[in-house]
């Protein structure tokens, strides 16, 4: 099991925005859409669902990639370093970059989406795939479940 010391701090590339989450993630994600390969300029995105109400964020944003209906995307309005996102019906839940995070290497990915887009030179270690999406809520609430069972109780900060 890993631990993680709580509350989890990020920031953009110019440090401008920053985040802070009270949580651990529900669900860390590995992204082959071309959408998401555009968005990032890489072969995937790095995504970790938290609790909304675990979220909290400061600095200038502007909202960007519009091309993906149902999906709001927020940059650095000085940078326009993609931080994180929010999913229409999701309200319970954002989507944070991981590599905003200052220990983005504590979050490698649970679960990896749309293999169907897949760079074939793209290689990504996890423990589920799907060649599009998760079929059902149920499922992905299945893939939450199981992911939660990764972490041991979070650090709490020392005051």
């Amino acid at each position: 099991m890993k631990t993680l010391k709580l509350p989890l701090e990020g920031s953009c590339l110019c440090g401008s925005v920053r985040v802070s989450l009270s949580a651990l993630p529900l669900l860390t994600l590995a992204c082959h859409c071309r959408g998401c390969q555009k968005l990032c300029a890489s072969a995937y995105s790095l995504t970790a669902m938290f609790p909304a109400d675990s979220f909290s964020i400061t600095g200038d944003l502007v909202r960007g990639g519009l091309r993906s209906e149902g999906r709001e995307h927020y940059y650095c309005r000085s940078c326009l370093g993609f931080v994180y996102s929010r999913i229409a019906g999701a309200d319970e839940r954002v989507n944070l970059r991981v590599s905003v995070l200052d220990d983005a290497g504590a979050l490698p990915p649970y679960v990896e989406v749309m293999t169907d887009e897949k760079q074939d030179w793209a290689k990504v270690s996890a423990a589920y795939s799907y060649s599009r999406f998760p079929e059902s809520a149920e499922e992905l609430k299945g893939l939450m479940e199981s992911y939660s069972k990764c972490w041991s109780e979070p650090v709490p900060p020392k005051d």
